[in-house]
């Protein structure tokens, strides 16, 4: 490789390898996360502090290079990309972000923000369905500053990708609406000049196919699944390095040139970066409420005191519509909350407000630097964009579906939790309770599955007022994701006897409705449940005057698990009988009731009218009041 290719393609990327969360840095994603021990080579080589005792350690508990690229593990590491086509697919969101924030902040002369994102993907990546929702969404809109790297060197884990990959990618890419390129792997000339030419179409994203060999260098395994998930061996090893010229006495080897190459380089960006910081003063100074806002936006702090929403006690109205509300109203006071929904923004009731022209923000080809994205019929895509969103900085993502499709996004949502990611996913239509629709659209295991995932706030409000608390926490939550679950049928606001109630429920649970004395029955229910808790405790006071039964709103199940044991104990007031009701599997209710005090619904459910439904499953108050008289 000459010097001169090697210095066009550094060029290709700018960074800062002492400040790795520089906001017009470059992003690079490596999608194909196996290859990681390549990307921990270049940060070390680069001057990230990532050390060559710290690749020595590599795959080890605690080290700062695990088997695939960990965010907020490895300085210089982007994003999580384990999964194949999550890489590429949270790339778009990185793009996506670039393109907003350079539309509100930059302003002629002092382009602030103006920076690429690169993705090296592989054959794997390519194949997952997640990648082409994500492609044909970045196409579409496109996304000019969006450049892949597609290494194609034919090979998966089973062997020749022919077992399964037969497809023509470049015209796939095409169709998208990308520009699509090729060349040699090998050819550094010819890459830089590549490079180059995608950088030059702003219009579409560009598909760079490169074509590659596995394992190159190794005599006995290049070209080979052999190569791809395994290490060489230390007899191979031994070849490969005198197939490649590489001293055979050191383990952990890196030529003196490249060492000085990127020393010399590292000044280069020092210069390069210095010259930014210089725009962004003079920026700063001309323009100081933008200056002030974009603060905001990168700290995820409201420009403004949210004004939610207040509802009257007896007002009957979905949480979805609640959830709509205060969504105007968060996102008034957080002008970064960007997102939309899957095909879906009527029924999720997720309209962003219009402009004070009433044009609407709708983030498009055109109209790069609005706040709504129509994601299209792209679940998965839309949460792995979100994931991007969110990575890229100054922007709060959220993303909407009906609740029984965030099994769709499910494999995004579970690396937001991961990454301890601020996105924020609306979930409507959560119960049997959607009706007609039928089993299909019923979700009764879903939100015991999103439960199950760490770190992901689950939390489903019982009425209106509930759902602007909900959308409170949401905002204020930024070390992980929270999932909003909304009804679809009205729902009563109802009368709270904890006056501290609004922070109460922040611990997962609170007392809805208190008895004059000591309970001797506790009813657990969350979202629509407790309205139905609470005609049940009624129907028990009416044959047993004298009980004493507590009604209390769960919105977050896995939060009141894990308060204090002596939150709970005033929550669930012991010895008092424990009883639970919710429209779905009994599964994780166990910890708090027994199994015989849970009603629940542990099957699929049916076509028909919502309450009609509910009431051929036995899922009623009268029912739940019947269990409650046959325990006590």
């Amino acid at each position: 490789m000459d010097t001169l290719s090697l210095e066009k393609i550094a060029l290709a990327m700018k960074y800062d390898p002492t400040d790795p969360y520089w906001i017009d840095r470059d992003r690079f994603v490596l999608s194909a996360g196996h290859g990681s021990t390549f990307l921990y080579s270049i940060l070390h080589m680069a001057g990230f502090p990532l050390s060559l005792d710290d690749i020595k350690n590599f795959r080890q508990v605690g080290s700062k290079c695990p088997g695939h690229p960990e965010y907020g593990v490895t300085p210089g590491v982007e994003t999580t990309s384990g999964p194949l086509g999550q890489g590429i697919a949270a790339a778009v969101g990185m793009a996506i972000a670039e393109r907003m924030l350079a539309d509100k902040f930059n302003v002629p002369g002092h382009e602030i923000i103006d920076h690429h994102t690169y993705v090296l993907a592989g054959d794997g990546c390519l194949m997952e369905g997640v990648a082409s929702e994500a492609s044909s969404l970045a196409g579409h809109l496109g996304l000019g500053k969006l450049i892949v790297y597609y290494d194609s060197n034919s090979i998966s884990i089973d062997g020749s990708t022919d077992l399964a990959f037969s497809e023509d990618v470049a015209s796939r890419y095409k169709a998208y609406g990308w520009q699509v390129l090729s060349g040699d792997m090998y050819d550094y000339g010819d890459l830089a000049a590549l490079t180059a030419k995608a950088k030059a179409d702003a219009s579409r994203p560009s598909l760079i196919i490169l074509k590659s060999i596995i394992g190159k260098g190794s005599p006995n395994k290049q070209g080979t699944a052999g190569a791809h998930g395994a290490p060489l061996g230390e007899e191979e090893g031994v070849k490969t390095k005198l197939a490649l010229g590489i001293p055979v006495d050191k383990p952990f080897y890196v030529a003196p040139e490249a060492y000085a190459y990127f020393e010399a380089r590292k000044k280069e960006l020092e210069s390069a970066k210095a010259v930014w910081q210089k725009k962004y003063e003079a920026w700063a100074k001309t323009n100081p409420a933008l200056a002030e806002e974009l603060s905001f936006w990168y700290f995820n702090r409201p420009v403004s005191e949210p004004n939610l929403p207040s509802f009257a006690v007896g007002e009957k109205l979905a949480t979805r519509s609640a959830s709509g509300k205060s969504l105007a109203a968060v996102a008034k006071a957080w002008p970064n909350l960007v997102g939309g929904s899957a095909d879906l923004t009527g029924p999720n009731v997720t309209q962003l407000p219009a402009d004070p022209s009433g044009k609407p923000l709708v983030f498009t080809r055109d109209h790069q630097g609005d706040r709504y994205i129509h994601f299209g019929v792209r679940e998965h895509a839309m949460g792995a964009i979100a994931n991007g969103l969110a990575l890229h900085g100054g922007l709060r993502p959220f993303a909407a579906t009906f609740l029984v499709f965030a099994d769709y996004l499910r494999p995004a949502i579970r690396l937001a939790a991961l990454m301890k990611l601020p996105v924020i996913y609306i979930l409507t239509h959560d119960s049997v309770y959607i009706g007609e629709d039928g089993p299909t659209h019923q979700p009764v295991e879903t939100i015991a599955s999103l439960r199950a995932i760490p770190n992901l706030a689950v939390v489903r409000p019982a009425d209106g007022e509930e759902t602007a608390v909900a959308w409170r926490m949401a905002m204020e939550r930024l070390d992980g994701p929270t999932a909003l679950v909304l009804s679809r049928q009205n729902l009563a606001v109802f009368a709270k006897d904890d006056p501290e109630w609004p922070y109460t429920m922040g611990l997962g649970a609170y007392v809805a409705r208190n008895p004059p004395k000591a309970p001797e029955a506790v009813l657990l229910a969350s979202g629509s449940e407790v309205g139905l808790a609470m005609k049940a405790a009624d129907l028990v006071a009416a044959e047993h005057p004298g009980l004493a039964i507590a009604v209390v709103s769960v919105p977050d199940r896995e939060a009141f698990l894990k308060a204090p044991q002596p939150v709970r104990d005033v929550v669930l007031s012991p010895p008092a009988k424990v009883f639970v009701a919710e429209a779905g599997i009994a599964m994780g209710w166990e910890a708090l009731a027994p199994r015989d005090h849970i009603l629940s619904i542990d099957r699929f459910g049916e076509s028909g009218p919502g309450d009609e439904v509910a009431s051929h499953l036995g899922f009623t108050a009268e029912a739940f009041a019947a269990m409650i008289e046959q325990k006590l």
